[in-house]
């Protein structure tokens, strides 16, 4: 088969078990029978996903570049949508400056909650001394 090959929802639908198992990504269709064994996640999540578009599952477990290389392999060909077809997913792929800016302002949140927190330490053992003191003098 050639990566030029169109399917329809209802071609892909035909391809739901684990040994003739095809998911849609990004409007690409893929065949996952040959790594449903070996997938990292195990079977069941391919195969829940199995004959439909598994574009918004794929994203949202954030796969690393190896896993999309690898999906690569697996290309059968692209999607032709027809009249009511499922609506695309809105999940967009993930690149590594969204996941670098994603991940920063995960970080920067993480920064900031401790950086208020020894913040805190240093203002309560200030004003611990400072009291200490005062007690001392009275």
């Amino acid at each position: 088969m050639t990566s030029t090959q169109e399917l329809t929802y209802s071609d892909v639908s035909e391809h739901s078990s684990k040994k003739d198992l095809y998911v849609v990504v990004h409007d690409k269709v893929y065949n996952a029978s040959s790594f449903v064994d070996e997938h990292p996640g195990g079977e069941e999540v391919l195969l829940d996903v199995g004959g439909q578009d598994a574009t918004e599952a794929f994203e949202d477990v954030g796969h690393s570049d190896e896993a999309r290389e690898i999906l690569q392999g697996l290309l059968v060909g692209n999607l032709k949508r027809a009249p009511g077809d499922p609506a695309p997913r809105t999940s967009q792929p993930t690149n590594p400056t969204s996941s670098s800016n994603q991940s920063g302002g995960a970080a920067g949140l993480g920064i900031g909650v401790y950086a208020i927190i020894v913040l805190g330490g240093v203002l309560a053992f200030g004003a611990y001394k400072y009291l200490q003191a005062n007690s001392e003098k009275a």
